[in-house]
């Protein structure tokens, strides 16, 4: 049994005739750059995640950047991020000119360690960017009282939590701002790279639609040192057509985390879902011994894998300037050395998921 780590030809075939419909429509209209698609998926997506603003960036990592700097976030300041993410999150916050100052992750969650923040306030923090990881929350009560003791600004990274929600509400209406990632595998994915910012402050909200767009307010009036990160008429068409459907979607994602724990339960270490918050699961990541032996013979057996992330930022050679070693954060490096993302998109099947568990707990036989 084939079963691939995400499908994204049965994600789109049974909405392929409105897809269609939709980037024609684009087409036809002929407003390839900030056209009408862009300004109504803004508006339902500040609907769905609970906000009063939302502006459509090029990417998850425009979208991290573009909040700071809409909050004057810069050189000479610190910005505190996990350890445990997605290399995207430090450049951010890198293109800003501010520096980096990272802290380690929660063993049981992944995301990052609130008494870890507090540690790591400096008299030049100026904000800090928690990730709401593999589709789970973080920790946000804690992480926002620590910020709100110090005034610190929060931007949350919800780049994994399209519809995660902590204690009910949405992830992405806790911090100052949200970015989120539209990455075509994402629980909600455009047809190629895209972003949004998501916020309750109009100013920034402003500041934010000018920095993407050159920083333009009219046309040939540049009152900010902006770039060129603007989100894609047509990728906006795509998200509007899909967004109704990112209920069900994460739906059934929970369905089949439910079915995985079941059959791996006491066998494998699995997620911990905290009880405060809905997890989404964007991936599902267990913890397993012999990880590159166990991943061979799942392939061998046409189950594909990945792993989430193989070298932590802080050892990244992209991030080498910050100074980190390796020991500096223990439990994102056993994260590293340990986790195995398992496949997981909405149509996967019983079967799929019955056939991958029986391989993988076959293959930890000794």
């Amino acid at each position: 049994m084939r079963v691939p780590f995400v499908d994204l030809q049965a994600h789109h075939d049974p909405l392929r005739a409105e897809l269609d419909a939709a980037v024609a429509a684009v087409g036809r209209r002929g407003d390839f750059i900030l056209g009408a698609a862009v300004e109504a998926f803004e508006r339902e997506f500040a609907g769905f995640i609970g906000t009063r603003h939302a502006v459509g960036v090029a990417s998850g990592l425009s979208a991290i950047e573009l909040a700071l700097r809409a909050y004057g976030v810069g050189p000479g300041d610190e910005v505190i991020t996990a350890a445990n993410t997605f290399v995207a999150t430090v450049l951010a916050i890198l293109a800003t000119g501010a520096t980096p100052k990272l802290v380690d992750a929660d063993a049981s969650t992944y995301t990052m360690d609130p008494a870890a923040l507090a540690s790591a306030i400096t008299p030049r923090t100026r904000a800090v960017v928690p990730v709401h990881l593999y589709g789970q929350p973080a920790d946000l009560d804690r992480i926002v009282d620590v910020a709100g003791r110090h005034n610190l600004l929060v931007i949350e990274d919800a780049a994994q939590a399209h519809g995660a929600r902590y204690r009910g509400r949405h992830a992405g209406t806790f911090g100052h701002a949200s970015a989120f990632s539209f990455y075509p595998s994402k629980n909600l994915g455009a047809w190629g790279d895209a972003g949004i910012v998501v916020t309750d402050d109009r100013s920034i909200a402003d500041r934010v639609v000018m920095l993407r767009n050159v920083g333009q307010r009219a046309k040939y009036q540049h009152e900010l040192a902006g770039t060129n990160a603007r989100l894609d008429t047509l990728q906006a068409a795509v998200l509007s057509v899909k967004l109704p459907h990112l209920g069900g979607w994460n739906a059934a994602r929970r369905a089949h985390a439910d079915r995985y724990r079941a059959r791996l339960d006491g066998r494998v270490h699995l997620p911990v879902a905290a009880p405060d918050r809905e997890h989404i699961y964007h991936l599902f990541v267990v913890e397993v011994d012999r990880r590159g032996e166990l991943q061979q013979r799942l392939k061998a057996a046409e189950i594909d894998t990945a792993i989430h992330y193989p070298v932590p930022v802080h050892l990244q050679e992209a991030c080498a300037s910050l100074g980190y070693r390796r020991g500096d954060f223990p439990v994102t490096e056993v994260a590293a050395d340990r986790i195995l993302s398992l496949p997981m998109y909405p149509e996967i099947s019983d079967a799929q998921i019955d056939f991958v568990s029986k391989t993988l707990l076959e293959a930890l036989q000794p």
